[in-house]
């Protein structure tokens, strides 16, 4: 990792140290907000963000981000967890509380195409992008340059249908030694199979462009542009084990027209990835996302 990201990441660390992150789901009943306001207070908390949703007040599902500030938190974060599980017992909450100033670990992986990997590595050496990228894993060479100039670990390890479980379980090894929090699909061109999804759910996130499902399979461009499409985008989502149909976190849209060949097809394509792919892993690294059945809840 190079001097200047080590810095942003320091400084961040040390402006967040005091700053908590708490995501809940559960069943929408009376008293949720004031029960967990409640329980900051006792702490000496003050809420800085507080966003909720409710798919029906009335016996559906509820949903709440609040971030605050609580002196000396590292030090009573055990303690918080510990007396928070009597309230989430109480209203059958599924929750996670994060820590400001842990910054979560990333691997990206990657194929040919470079577009969202540098976006990506962009975002984070201009310090908008606050991860600690652990590794770059992909089954070409083209981006190894680029990412060892960030002294950013490359690690080559060609992947094909006959050597799948092979490499899966090296690479899989890999993200275990380095406990890695979220991996990043930047255009990786392999399909991964259930064992790899299910050893980190909900925390590999895919981009593809939106011409799914009519224009699936290979060469999108020339189909679509056969077909005088008028809109093209790009989708972000969780990857689970049907195959680009997990729970959508971020989506875009451009407009073409009939002046556009395919090469432009591609180009606003790729432009639009990249910005989608860069927003939905910062509401994941910044903890806004929860995810209910096949949807995510985005605050």
């Amino acid at each position: 990792m190079n001097s200047i990201v080590q810095n942003q990441l320091k400084a961040f660390k040390e402006s967040k140290q005091n700053r908590g992150c708490l995501l809940v789901k559960c069943p929408d009943q009376p008293g949720i907000v004031a029960a967990i306001s409640k329980f900051l207070y006792e702490y000496n908390a003050n809420i800085i963000e507080s966003s909720q949703y409710s798919t029906d007040p009335h016996g559906g599902q509820f949903f709440i981000r609040i971030e605050f500030e609580c002196g000396e938190l590292k030090s009573k974060e055990e303690q918080i967890r510990k007396e928070f599980q009597t309230i989430a017992e109480h209203f059958s909450m599924d929750w996670n509380l994060t820590s400001g100033y842990e910054v979560k670990k990333t691997a990206i992986f990657v194929s040919k195409e470079l577009h969202c990997l540098r976006e990506l590595l962009w975002e984070w050496q201009s310090g908008d992008l606050l991860t600690e990228i652990a590794m770059v894993i992909s089954n070409h060479e083209d981006s190894r340059e680029i990412v060892e100039s960030l002294n950013i670990p490359f690690y080559y390890i060609p992947a094909s249908k006959e050597n799948r479980a092979e490499v899966e379980k090296e690479q899989l090894a890999l993200l275990k030694e380095n406990n890695i929090d979220l991996i990043i699909l930047a255009r990786y061109m392999q399909i991964l199979t259930p064992d790899f999804v299910e050893a980190h759910p909900f925390k590999i996130i895919n981009i593809h462009h939106s011409f799914l499902p009519a224009f699936i399979g290979a060469r999108p461009y020339d189909r679509a542009y056969k077909r005088g499409v008028k809109l093209i985008g790009a989708t972000s989502h969780y990857v689970t084990n049907d195959l680009d149909e997990g729970p959508i976190i971020e989506q875009d849209i451009m407009r073409v027209d009939h002046r556009d060949k395919i090469e432009d097809l591609k180009k606003i394509g790729r432009s639009i990835e990249r910005s989608v792919l860069s927003r939905a892993v910062k509401w994941h690294l910044e903890d806004r996302v929860i995810v209910h059945e096949n949807k995510t809840i985005v605050f």
